[in-house]
């Protein structure tokens, strides 16, 4: 019986070296559990962070963008403006200088014919 008694003792050693190498597995686990957590966790506010600043620079972009469009607008209606209204001076100033002609055409003293 000695016998089996030394033999029942020695597995019941490896049995509780088993259990304890099993928990402290079990605790190094947990441990990473927590830290991939805690990591998880930072992240989602990260995203929920970069998320909210996304959508104020898409905010600021359309803005800015409908800003853009309307200067292009403005300075299109503006450049043909003055384009017209250069035109019209250079069509002014031809008027103008061909009057100017025919009237010192007229105010000038007739030449005597022999």
């Amino acid at each position: 019986m000695t016998q089996q008694g030394a033999a029942l003792q020695t597995y019941n050693n490896e049995l509780v070296k088993c259990i304890e190498e099993l928990c402290s597995k079990r605790e190094e686990l947990s441990r990473q559990i927590r830290q991939e957590e805690d990591e998880k966790e930072r992240l989602q506010h990260d995203v929920r962070v970069l998320s909210e600043k996304l959508s104020r620079v898409d905010e600021s972009l359309a803005r800015r963008l409908a800003a853009r469009t309307a200067l292009d607008r403005t300075i299109a209606e503006t450049e043909a403006a003055y384009a017209k209204i250069l035109e019209s001076s250079q069509s002014l100033l031809s008027v103008l200088k061909q009057e100017a002609g025919n009237l010192s055409k007229a105010t000038e003293p007739r030449r005597k014919e022999h």
